[in-house]
């Protein structure tokens, strides 16, 4: 994770919507012409980065949720506004009572913003509907979101987001509905390539989790995890004996989670921005790299926890908080972010023949700038598949 492999005074050519090429300029076979039609971009001066792949988001919401910001300043934790009927109970209310399109509408502005940012790949969890109706009407806004913009999309399905109010003191029950209507009911459209559950004290315990994601690999589901942000749950060792492809958080982990990541293809995500606007303990980023473990960094973008998706900012959070290098806090968020999403054949690395998927920087000193300034916007021409994109 240490190693940035970068070049200066470089040229790059991209046919179609592929890497082609890339080399030093010194040895460039463009010096004197270029094939015809060939649209050139002067970056002197400016670094090429591949798109952030951030593999773990909320993105598709409805309202807002600034009056549990008001909460939190006046002392309410994270749980408390939770067992008051806010956090995610407050964002399913405000889900279920908008339709279809005018939730696609909502989300669009932020599917642009993280482009912007620079993401090119991402992954968005339904979550927020705690129905069968509305999981299934967000994760359609999911597929459209796929459909009818220029972003790589994955789709989770996290029913097991929360208990929704009508099931208090019956969280059996709503168990029972996740496995027996909900996962084939998602299965039946093809709307997810992933099932999600939040292993986590006062939400869903690790028996559900085990439920949940036996009932999810039957229809060819692969889990992934929310473990261990509150405490120490037993989220991160049920996900890798499920072979989950990330488990996500990990603010509460020590070396049995380590160790225990270490020996499987688990990837392990962490989310800074959520840390920093609950106020918690971050993440042992220092000792994961230590163990050798390839951390992952992502957005978390969501209206409760992480109202945010700018991974530059994810990248300065890393690096002051987390102590992890500009280097690793680059590959946690492109390539290590790609193998999240089981999309590191074709993207999260300039490497010819994957998928396009680039930003170019205003002018900068160098790549540690990046994350040095973090509000700066920096990002100044983005291109997915091999396409400039109008910011």
């Amino acid at each position: 994770m240490a190693l940035l492999p970068c070049m200066k005074d470089a040229w790059l050519f991209i046919e179609d919507d592929r890497i082609a090429g890339f080399g030093p300029m010194s040895l460039s076979p463009y010096t004197d012409q270029v094939p015809v039609g060939t649209q050139i971009i002067d970056a002197s001066g400016c670094v090429v980065f591949p798109s952030f792949c951030d593999c773990h988001t909320h993105l598709v919401y409805a309202g807002s949720r600034e009056r549990e910001f008001m909460d939190k300043i006046r002392g309410l934790s994270y749980e408390e506004i939770a067992a008051r009927g806010g956090g995610i109970l407050n964002s399913a209310q405000l889900l279920q009572s908008v339709s279809e399109n005018k939730l696609f509408e909502e989300t669009l502005p932020r599917v642009r913003e993280l482009i912007g940012f620079g993401t090119g790949a991402v992954e968005i969890k339904s979550g927020y509907g705690l129905t069968l109706r509305d999981e299934l009407k967000m994760l359609r806004v999911i597929r459209r979101i796929a459909e009818e913009t220029p972003l790589r999309v994955k789709s989770t399905f996290l029913g097991a987001h929360a208990v929704p109010a009508e099931y208090k003191d019956r969280k059996e029950a709503y168990v029972e509905l996740i496995i027996r209507e909900m996962i084939p009911a998602v299965a039946s459209e093809k709307l997810a390539d992933y099932i999600d559950v939040f292993c986590e004290r006062g939400f869903f315990s690790v028996d559900d989790t085990r439920r949940i994601f036996d009932a999810g690999l039957r229809y060819g589901l692969r889990p992934r995890v929310h473990a261990n942000q509150m405490a120490f749950s037993g989220g991160v060792q049920t996900g890798i004996e499920y072979g989950a492809v990330s488990v996500d958080h990990l603010e509460h982990t020590g070396p049995a989670e380590w160790n225990a990541l270490a020996q499987s293809d688990t990837m392990p995500v962490l989310l800074p921005g959520a840390t920093f606007f609950l106020e918690m303990e971050y993440a042992p980023a220092r000792e994961m790299i230590a163990c050798g473990l390839p951390v992952v960094l992502a957005s978390n973008y969501n209206p409760g926890s992480c109202p945010a998706g700018n991974m530059q900012f994810m990248m300065t959070l890393a690096c002051l908080k987390m102590k992890m290098t500009p280097e690793e806090a680059v590959n946690a968020a492109t390539l290590n972010g790609a193998c999240a999403m089981d999309l590191s054949h074709d993207y999260g690395s300039v490497t010819v023949g994957k998928i396009a998927n680039l930003f170019i920087t205003k002018p900068m000193p160098s790549y540690e700038y990046f994350a040095y300034a973090f509000t700066s916007p920096l990002v100044q021409t983005v291109i997915l598949n091999g396409k400039i994109q109008k910011l």
